[in-house]
């Protein structure tokens, strides 16, 4: 019933929209003196997706192929599970990349994620769609805080797609 109503919804606030789940996975390791040397475990869960897909998809508006994104992080060494909130953008024509930026604050502290999946090209999809480079800062001094890879994984596919609904 969630579903009928939220495509009720749209059509009265003469809209169509969708959302996603996905999920990145991978690694991060701490810049000196920012937590334990070494690779450790870092996860971000994310849901995002346009509300209005014909602002989304319209290449002359300030909205073009950018939604907000909101979930959580996990960084080992820093965060369990930490809000998260943000951008994702799908910068395929403009710069061959996607990026994901968000903020999460972690015992009073303020810390911001960009994550880039990069060198997007038709031919390298099975690369380029599924590894992204990520860097962790304080959100106030802008120092650099991590480094990650994550993934998109084959097991994270199926989830992904069945996460597909209208918002």
């Amino acid at each position: 019933m969630g579903r009928i109503n939220d495509l009720v919804n749209m059509m009265k606030e003469h809209r169509f929209g969708f959302l996603m789940d996905e999920v990145m996975s991978g690694e991060h390791e701490f810049e000196p003196g920012f937590g334990p040397p070494g690779k450790r475990p870092m996860e971000f869960r994310v849901t995002w997706g346009p509300k209005e897909i014909t602002r989304w998809l319209n290449p002359f508006g300030d909205q073009f192929m950018t939604q907000k994104l909101e979930g959580s992080v996990t960084i080992d060494g820093l965060c369990v599970k930490a809000a998260c909130r943000g951008t994702l953008e799908l910068k395929y024509f403009q710069e061959g990349k996607i990026r994901y930026t968000f903020d999460f604050g972690v015992n009073g502290k303020e810390y911001h994620y960009v994550g880039e999946k990069v060198n997007i090209r038709p031919w390298n999809l099975h690369v380029s769609h599924t590894t992204c480079y990520g860097r962790v800062t304080e959100a106030a001094s802008g120092r650099l805080v991590s480094k990650s890879v994550t993934h998109f994984t084959l097991k994270a596919a199926l989830p992904f797609i069945a996460s597909l609904r209208l918002a």
